[in-house]
């Protein structure tokens, strides 16, 4: 009896919540490696890291959200909706298509997080009409077809699929957007505040801090890098479409979970979801490399999700399961 009690406060502690994912991450690259001799080059690597990219700020956007204990469950649909309007705004507006798109990210974000705070409706409701919204839309300003950026709209592209040193600048542009992210969780008052709710909103209230604007401010942060990874995506595939992201949802949350931020909120932050997002894409690579069906890959995600709430759960906040 206390030896099945050792174990599990070894599972549930936060050092090992931590070293698991860069464990497993390490674990898995040395296999393929195995499998694959020659895998662990630089060319390789580098192309690891571009294709883990999108998802990376995808999933750094939900991180904010599932620190607070909540979830975001429109960030497929807004970096769809930001793909569409990258891709019609681009032949009018060049390079300023840009910001547009993004700048529709943040205000659908905003909505998500004033309908939760506002209404009182749970993160998971709110965030799953607001997506319901955005799609509906995307299928309306698209026609419900994928837009092809044609050669004018390419040039103002073409940047985000070059290198530097060497480098993929999709590569430099989540590099960027972690490190703002990770210092913004850090050594912001935004981060205290965000842990606390996410530890225990009853106390952040009553310790006075303003809960309903730092979730606000967590769903706009959320909802903005879902549209810069829709631009980042639709810039790489030349392409928007009203359901380009349609299958990034359950990556990008798996990669926050597996990576060991708390599913209840209060423990983990952006640099773990780095090591997720990593551990998501090689196990991608290693399923292409065993031949798994393509149209296999959510079984595989959801397992791996069910295996990483059970370990990082804090079920000391959680008195009934429902």
């Amino acid at each position: 009896m206390s030896e099945g009690f050792s174990i599990r406060q070894v599972f549930e502690g936060k050092w090992t919540q931590g070293a698991i994912p860069l464990v497993l991450l390490v674990a898995l690259l040395l296999i393929i490696e195995l499998a694959a001799p020659g895998f662990l080059t630089g060319e390789t690597v580098a192309l690891l890291f571009a294709n883990t990219a999108v998802l990376f700020i995808l999933a750094t956007g939900v991180t904010f959200a599932i620190l607070l204990g909540g979830i975001d469950l429109s960030i497929q649909a807004v970096a769809s909706l930001a793909s569409v309007i990258l891709a019609q705004l681009l032949p009018s507006l060049g390079l300023a298509a840009f910001p547009v798109a993004i700048l529709s990210g943040l205000a659908f974000g905003t909505l998500s997080g004033i309908v939760h705070v506002k209404l009182r409706v749970p993160s998971f409701v709110a965030t799953l009409a607001t997506g319901g919204v955005v799609t509906g839309l995307a299928l309306w300003v698209s026609n419900g077809r994928a837009i092809t950026i044609e050669e004018a709209g390419r040039e103002n592209t073409a940047w985000i699929n070059a290198t530097v040193a060497g480098v993929p600048v999709v590569v430099l542009i989540s590099a960027v957007i972690g490190i703002a992210a990770f210092l913004a969780l850090r050594y912001t008052r935004f981060c205290r505040q965000a842990i606390a709710v996410g530890a225990g909103e009853p106390a952040a209230w009553a310790a006075g801090i303003n809960v309903d604007r730092t979730k606000i401010i967590a769903f706009a942060a959320s909802g903005m890098l879902a549209a810069v990874a829709g631009v980042v995506l639709a810039a790489r595939l030349s392409s928007g479409s009203p359901v380009l992201a349609n299958q990034l949802l359950l990556p990008a949350i798996a990669a926050v979970i597996v990576g060991g931020t708390a599913i209840t909120g209060g423990l983990g932050g952006v640099a773990r979801t780095a090591v997720g997002a990593l551990i998501i894409s090689i196990v991608r690579i290693g399923m292409t490399f065993v031949g798994v069906n393509i149209f296999l890959e959510n079984m595989v995600f959801g397992a791996v999700l069910i295996a990483a709430v059970a370990i990082t759960i804090d079920r000391s906040k959680i008195a009934v399961i429902k």
